[in-house]
């Protein structure tokens, strides 16, 4: 999963934090990295923010992930306290 934010209000955005690890965790999924200051090496970028990577194990826990009550709970501090961006890579490279 890729995810851009735009930060609007940091104070509710951390609430959505405080409780995302633990719940991507449920879900077996994994943390990979953020940055909030990327840099654009070629093409037009349309907005700064927060680039945020993490993976789930399958499509099907991804979407369990993202459908999970007490995941939408915490949502709804995202989605007040930042514009967001989701894209998913679920039809990467076959398993070798």
């Amino acid at each position: 999963m890729i995810a851009n934010f735009h930060i609007q209000d940091a104070d509710t955005y951390k609430l959505y934090e405080k409780g995302f690890f633990p719940l991507l965790k449920k879900h077996g999924g994994s943390f990979l990295s953020y940055d909030d200051s990327t840099v654009t090496l070629e093409g037009a970028y349309p907005r700064e923010g927060r680039i945020v990577l993490f993976q789930l194990p399958s499509e099907t826990a991804a979407q369990a992930w993202f459908g999970d009550p007490e995941y939408q709970a915490i949502a709804k501090h995202r989605r007040a306290g930042t514009d967001t961006q989701f894209l998913t890579m679920v039809h990467g490279l076959p398993a070798r």
